[in-house]
């Protein structure tokens, strides 16, 4: 009764209450709406943008499909660069030797066809909350008037006339083409990794704070910033660490301002006479002239963070024996005098022997320029309003986990033992597994952001972002070891092993994915788990989809650093009323060869599954709650006509 006379607040009397039901029960009929899934991002803005845009082809097949047979195929490639990239098209049209009256009039009925067409999976109470507030009226009248009822023609030609003749054509095509895009794409779901590789995450990031429909589940590279923004020394080191590794200090220096100067003073004081060949960047770029310069200053400020990496990793260590990571604390098994490492039991000889900032007695003790540039450092990161209005939106819109609509999506792994079953993992003193892990993870992820949490737990808790970065049983890493010293500094590969988890070789397996969907509750006839973190060697034969059709891999390798090993560029799964569909993308050029020529991603798609049926509404999450929200107000109507409950005026 005390629910039913609060819902009674919202639906005072029978008529709002049947309305109401009425409303309910359509929207139930109508199309599933579509649902896009990414992975793996790595900071490539400009492709990730235009798959955005272009609604991994989607517009491009709605275009085709509807002007098949009006429009030569220049036409609709130019029409669909319009709604990708409207502003630039239309300066381009600007400086063309055209009509632009005419030009207006075409591209405004082609424009409104689409969205008219985009728009038909939603009920006009949705789309009227999606429409640019100026312009709502109008195109609501344009969307569902149709040009071809002889007695609405005119009336429909006057609006489109008189757009034109007020001088507002270029604003109504740009909030036109938005909102298409904004409408063929209902909800997008990132499965992790927008940080690293790539020169645009914080560009990534922008548009992801504004999105209308998200979620995300956080990838290990995502942790990392995270933990740096929460001040953990190590995570400010290993982005650095990285960053300089690809030669990439765009998303650091542009997007989030981060101070490089004074790492590049240590780095020239400390290895000014070093080669520091092991840490040459991974780029293109050539050596050339000026290139060569600067390729020596990122390699010595490249080792200048490494060094400072380690000794601030294996305090850690040692710190959190809980961990169990003190076979990683590697500085303490140097032998300087004779350039080896002794890595478990086995003497290596180093490829490198200056460590002039190590202390043999203490290799873990930062001398006082280390101490200073790492404070400064982590200031930088703590302090910085951009980053942490990324992170802020990565703790509000994200997660370890999502279950959407049957499918149970997490970034990389859920640890298991050999045998196929789930494996028991300490977390700050209580063990658990499964999706109680994953639960408990999240919980320490947002504990170090908690102002209410008292400041040893939240130390804790900023701590054990470093573990899910490179902790054996992190479910964010899974592998026996992060090599990065070995890489860098042993020549014997034998040591360079990560042996992944027991998760990575039993996921093929349908048992296996399905014990995982029970333990989630994932329920439902077609139920899947969508992964991301491991590239797909498309190139090498391999399947992104697995275990009989249970489990799709979806990091195809948007990163350019990822394309050789996979041999495409990215991939996008599309999940719409009739079913799966996986869009593998090649390589974007650029967003200025896009716009100019018309340059769009070639992509291929392969069906994943189809259903019998097209999927309604009423067979999502969301058409669940909304069977509960009918039920509840079948239940206030009958109390409104038994007077159980009074109508208000």
């Amino acid at each position: 009764m005390r629910y039913l006379q609060l819902l009674a607040h919202s639906f005072p009397t029978i008529p709002r209450v049947t309305t109401e039901i009425i409303n309910l029960e359509a929207i139930l009929h109508l199309p599933k709406p579509t649902e896009h899934f990414m992975a793996d991002l790595h900071g490539e803005d400009e492709a990730f943008h235009h798959v955005l845009r272009n609604a991994s082809g989607n517009i491009k097949r709605k275009v085709n499909e509807l002007f098949d047979n009006t429009l030569r195929e220049s036409a609709k490639k130019d029409l669909c660069t319009l709604i990708y990239y409207p502003e630039e098209r239309l300066e381009i049209a600007r400086r063309e030797e055209i009509d632009l009256d005419d030009y207006y009039q075409t591209v405004l009925n082609q424009l409104i066809t689409v969205c008219r067409n985009v728009s038909s999976k939603y009920t006009r109470s949705k789309v009227r909350k999606c429409l640019p507030s100026e312009y709502s009226y109008i195109i609501e009248e344009l969307l569902h008037e149709s040009s071809e009822d002889h007695n609405k023609q005119a009336y429909f030609n006057v609006i489109i006339k008189t757009i034109i003749d007020t001088h507002r054509a270029d604003h109504f095509i740009i909030c036109l083409s938005y909102l298409i895009q904004r409408l063929a794409i209902d909800r997008l779901h990132i499965l992790g990794d927008i940080y690293d590789r790539g020169p645009g995450a914080h560009l990534i990031m922008d548009t992801l704070c504004d999105y209308h429909h998200l979620d995300i589940q956080w990838g290990n590279h995502d942790i990392l910033w995270m933990g740096a923004a929460a001040g953990n020394l190590c995570c400010v080191a290993g982005v650095l660490r990285l960053s300089l590794r690809y030669a990439n200090t765009r998303t650091l220096e542009e997007g989030y301002g981060i101070n490089m100067v004074p790492l590049a003073t240590f780095a020239m004081e400390t290895y000014g006479n070093d080669p520091c060949t092991l840490f040459l960047p991974h780029t293109e770029a050539s050596m050339q002239g000026d290139d060569e310069k600067e390729r020596r200053l990122i390699s010595q400020m490249h080792k200048a963070i490494a060094i400072l990496q380690f000794k601030l990793e294996g305090q850690l260590y040692h710190q959190h024996p809980e961990w169990q990571m003190d076979d990683r604390a590697l500085l303490e098994h140097l032998h300087l005098d004779k350039g080896t490492i002794t890595i478990d039991g086995t003497d290596y000889p180093l490829l490198d022997t200056n460590f002039p900032t190590i202390d043999p007695n203490d290799p873990y003790a930062l001398t006082p320029a280390e101490n200073d540039l790492i404070h400064r450092l982590q200031h930088s990161f703590v302090i910085n309003e951009r980053l942490k209005r990324h992170v802020d939106m990565l703790l509000h819109r994200g997660g370890m986990y999502g279950i959407y609509n049957s499918n149970l999506l997490f970034h990389a792994s859920v640890p298991m033992t050999e045998d196929g079953q789930l494996r028991e993992v300490n977390v700050a003193g209580q063990r658990c597994k499964g999706r109680a892990l994953l639960d408990c993870v999240e919980r320490q992820v947002r504990m170090a952001f908690d102002n209410e949490e008292n400041k040893q737990s939240r130390q804790a808790a900023c701590d054990y972002f470093w573990y899910l970065w490179c902790g054996a049983d992190s479910p964010l890493f899974d592998k026996s070891k992060m090599a990065t010293f070995e890489r860098y500094f042993i020549a014997d590969k034998s040591v360079h092993t990560e042996k992944r988890g027991a998760y990575y070789l039993l996921r093929e397996g349908a048992a296996v994915c399905d014990l995982l969907l029970d333990e989630f509750g994932v329920s439902g006839p077609h139920r899947h788990i969508i992964n991301g973190h491991v590239p797909v060697r498309v190139g090498k034969g391999e399947n992104p989809i697995k275990a009989d059709g249970r489990l799709m891999v979806i990091d195809g390798g948007f990163a350019r650093a990822y394309h050789d090993t996979t041999g495409i560029a990215g991939y996008t799964l599309v999940f719409h009323s009739r079913g799966f569909q996986l869009v593998q993308h090649e390589p974007f050029s650029s967003t200025e060869e896009a716009i100019l020529n018309g340059t769009d991603i070639r992509s291929t798609t392969q069906i994943v599954e189809l259903t019998g049926h097209r999927m309604m509404v009423a067979d999502t999450d969301i058409g669940r709650d909304i069977a509960t929200q009918i039920s509840d107000l079948k239940k206030l109507l009958k109390a409104y006509r038994k007077g159980i409950i009074k109508e208000k005026n």
